[in-house]
């Protein structure tokens, strides 16, 4: 399917309900990035069509929250939400409404977050609907509650942390009682569940689009305005701990641990893994409860940082429900991170043994990060990267010469003594000092004659 494809099959939904006698439009974030000149990755549609009615006109539904009025209409294998206008009520736990009352299109808009997303778009007539002054805070780039941002934010916490999200990535504004409500109600967001808030914080330091301007870091945003809208503190405390905790200036020249974080995020590349975000936070984690001051020469050291903020960055991840295999490679780049100071007078089966890790990808790259967050001095960066090629060029090296079944057929027992031989045969292939099969055998024949 090309990219003009899932626009092309939104206005078809909308044009099947306009035949059936329904009123329909585009709504909230597709809307917003159809006139912000982006494409949008989703087209949600708003209806007064009943969610019975919708299965019936369409061949493919899934009912997932039909009592809400809410259906995905599947269309050339790509799912669209299709929701009946409605006037939601009764939020009870600050998450979701226990109840909704269907509506027309005018009230649809009216319960909605922001200003920005609650514009209706009629594709077949190429018609805005603004009920709600979308259109103007767009123009100004500002992100505003509809109606009292007190009211906005008691519906629904998680709506605090959007409005920090869509600030950051769209390089807007919030509107300042929007802003100063957040800050205000900012430990209410405790009452969210950890899927949630990891889902929206994934989204908030996402690496940079492609079409975003060079000198600006949505990711970097992000993090100021989670520090100055205080919801940092309640979401990840061990972060906000990082505001205040100083580094040496000789080492630093930055300042602080949540300077320094700042300027690793300014520096995400476009394309760059998720993973690496999330490393760049967690990497340096364990610095405020590892400080010590040195009173004769002023230094500030964080001894065995690395090891104790790979036990907070698993503690950290599996709060906030990241998948095991992600979690596992996070705390793996934060474990080795401190190694990468010393690749140059490693051994050089040391060196390969750090080269060939299955996270050493995610490593090398928050090196760099981490080097561009301070002095900028990428020559440890440019030497591992000629490493890698050359070991690349060389893929003799990757697999054992021998395993545990080449050796008894030498006569050697399981056991100890074969797994030092074992470990010493590819210390000695890391090393260069045994390349060929038949050289390991004959090297064990000396060390061991049978």
């Amino acid at each position: 399917m090309d990219q003009v494809a899932p626009r092309v099959a939104a206005r078809n939904i909308v044009e099947r309900l306009h035949q059936a006698g329904h009123g329909a439009f585009w709504v909230g974030g597709c809307v917003r990035d159809f006139l912000l000149g982006r494409e949008p990755e989703d087209f949600d549609i708003a209806t007064d069509a009943r969610p019975e009615q919708v299965e019936k006109l369409f061949t493919k539904t899934i009912p997932v929250g039909k009592k809400f009025g809410v259906m995905i209409v599947v269309e050339n294998d790509r799912q669209f939400q299709v929701a009946t206008f409605r006037a939601e009520a009764e939020y009870k736990d600050g998450r979701r409404p226990t109840k909704v009352v269907f509506a027309n299109a005018e009230a649809d808009a009216s319960r909605r977050d922001f200003t920005v997303n609650g514009l209706f778009y009629d594709p077949t007539t190429e018609k805005i609907h603004d009920w709600v002054g979308g259109e103007k805070d767009l123009q100004a780039r500002i992100i505003r509650t509809i109606g009292s941002p007190q009211e906005r934010f008691g519906e629904d916490h998680l709506r605090m942390l959007r409005a920090v999200r869509f600030a950051a990535r769209l390089n807007f504004e919030i509107e300042p009682k929007t802003f100063a409500a957040i800050q205000t109600h900012a430990s209410k967001i405790k009452a969210i569940s950890a899927e949630r808030i990891r889902d929206e914080l994934i989204k908030l330091f996402s690496p940079p689009a492609s079409d975003t301007p060079a000198d600006y870091s949505p990711a970097a945003r992000g993090l100021l305005l989670l520090r100055d809208s205080g919801l940092l503190a309640h979401i990840l405390p061990e972060l906000a701990a990082t505001i205040t905790c100083e580094q040496s200036p000789d080492f630093h020249p930055e300042g602080s641990v949540f300077n320094h974080l700042g300027l690793m995020l300014k520096h995400l590349p476009v394309n760059a893994p998720e993973s690496l975000s999330w490393a760049v936070l967690m990497h340096d984690i364990a610095k405020p409860v590892t400080v010590e001051h040195d009173p004769a020469t002023g230094s500030i050291h964080f001894y065995g940082h690395e090891k104790i903020g790979a036990e907070m960055a698993e503690t950290i991840l599996t709060r906030l429900k990241f998948p095991r295999k992600q979690t596992d490679e996070i705390v793996a780049a934060v474990l080795h991170h401190m190694q990468f100071k010393d690749v140059k007078l490693m051994r050089k089966a040391t060196l390969r043994r750090l080269l060939m890790r299955e996270t050493f990808p995610l490593e090398l790259e928050l090196h760099k990060l981490d080097c561009l967050g301070s002095r900028g001095d990428l020559e440890l960066y440019d030497f591992l990267v000629e490493q890698a090629e050359e070991l690349a060029n060389q893929p003799t090296v990757h697999p054992p010469l021998l395993t545990g079944t080449d050796l008894k057929a030498l006569g050697i027992k399981p056991g100890r003594e074969m797994g030092e031989l074992l470990a010493q045969i590819r210390e000695k292939q890391l090393a260069d000092e045994l390349k060929t099969p038949d050289e390991a055998r004959e090297w064990i024949k000396k060390q061991s004659p049978v």
